[in-house]
């Protein structure tokens, strides 16, 4: 190649880095879509959608979330590593695809740390485990007891075999040393429904999705799975106090595809924390006991592996496998 072929080539090489910088100056110039791997109706629902209203004003572009439910998020989870690494397409995701199903899955479909650019945490909230208000207990104590008492005839819901709520409760009959039947639902709204209807009497889920039940009296509060009480519902008495020990925690974190220019990272990092740090989106959350939690991406990562730890020990104590 003669010089002038090379000076040419690397004259264009250079005016196309130009292009593709300012193609990522400009991010966002169209809609993004926040996929939630669960239906409508669930906490993961309602966060993203007041995630995308926020940072979708910081960003002076409209974020839809889209709900792809499936296979314990497997399903939405596997779309948006699949996706084009260019910050239109972002995963608001639980435990459970990136830490929790890895352990139950054979083959969940994608990579939880190669198969995603992390963002940053969004939040945490409570656990909280409920019942029918007609349940004949109205304690952990009395739960306990009762279960113990006839062994396998109480039923509680989940939103689903091998998700956080289905795993919770797997966790207190290990500590508590009881035996409940469980019935697997698509999603914490149907589980919500039945558990208000009778069907089963227990279940364990996040606070923004029970606490309007509860509030309502539709539903009956018997504690959180939090290691202590949670500020703003200190009336509800953390299950710690009567199983030493128990913790269980849901937490929610902004993923991209893998390959995510590091400057479209960098703003959606950004921006997620700027939206963590409205007094506003602070006080939805607190009214649920929910926790802002922002960060870096490396913060996240971090985080994303010890939990992904964490839960192994658990899925392996509950012999749980998925196919």
């Amino acid at each position: 190649m003669t010089l002038t072929h090379r000076l040419g080539a690397l004259a264009a090489g250079l005016a196309l880095a130009g292009m593709l910088n300012t193609a990522h100056a400009a991010f966002p110039d169209k809609p993004v879509t926040m996929v939630v791997p669960f239906p409508a109706g669930g906490t993961t629902d309602l966060i993203a959608r007041q995630l995308a209203a926020r940072m979708g004003t910081e960003l002076k572009q409209t974020i839809v979330v889209e709900n792809r439910p499936g296979a314990g998020g497997n399903i939405g989870a596997q779309a948006v590593s699949r996706a084009q690494p260019d910050g239109y397409t972002l995963l608001l995701s639980t435990a459970g695809p990136l830490s929790i199903n890895q352990h139950l899955y054979k083959d969940p479909g994608y990579n939880p740390v190669t198969g995603f650019t992390p963002i940053a945490l969004v939040c945490a909230v409570p656990i909280m485990l409920v019942a029918n208000p007609s349940a004949p207990f109205k304690t952990v104590t009395e739960l306990i007891a009762y279960t113990k008492a006839n062994p396998g005839k109480v039923s509680y819901g989940s939103q689903g075999n091998g998700t956080t709520s289905h795993l919770t409760m797997e966790l207190l009959k290990t500590k508590a040393g009881v035996n409940l039947m469980h019935i697997p639902y698509r999603g914490s709204a149907p589980a919500a429904t039945d558990l208000m209807g009778g069907t089963i009497l227990v279940m364990f889920d996040n606070s923004p999705s029970t606490l309007p039940y509860v509030k309502s009296d539709r539903m009956r509060a018997l504690g959180v799975a939090s290691p202590r009480r949670v500020k703003g519902l200190n009336d509800i008495p953390a299950i710690a106090e009567t199983v030493p020990g128990f913790s269980s925690t849901a937490w929610f974190g902004l993923v991209a595809p893998p390959g995510l220019p590091a400057d479209v990272s960098a703003k959606l990092n950004k921006t997620l924390n700027d939206v963590l740090a409205n007094p506003a989106f602070r006080e939805e959350l607190a009214a649920s006991g929910g926790e802002p939690l922002g960060g870096t991406a490396a913060e996240f990562a971090t985080f994303r592996d010890a939990e992904t730890a964490k839960w192994g020990e658990i899925v392996k104590a509950s012999g749980i496998k998925l196919d």
